[in-house]
């Protein structure tokens, strides 16, 4: 049986804003994923962003840290909504 993934306890604020401002269908929740694959992926203006959500003390697990080396596109640690769409404004101009 596979485990629950583990959410942070700002990612529902987070994801409930992006929906607000991008629409729902923009906002997909991968936090089952595993294998350090990051949170949510955001797709906006043709571009695909991947967050992975921590809390303001969180840190990437091993697997999330081997992810971000070894993945060769895009994919950033965001803490708060601002953060996100502060991140989303400079990777969509």
């Amino acid at each position: 049986m596979r485990r629950a993934a583990k959410v942070d306890a700002n990612q529902s604020p987070i994801v409930r804003g992006l929906q607000a401002v991008f629409g729902p269908e923009a906002v997909f929740d991968c936090s089952g994923v595993g294998r350090g694959f990051p949170d949510i992926m955001v797709g906006v203006r043709g571009h695909n962003i991947l967050m992975e959500i921590k809390t303001d003390r969180g840190k990437l697990t091993d697997d999330q840290v081997y992810f971000h080396r070894e993945w060769d596109g895009q994919v950033s640690v965001i803490r708060t909504l601002q953060e996100a769409l502060d991140l989303i404004g400079r990777l969509t101009c």
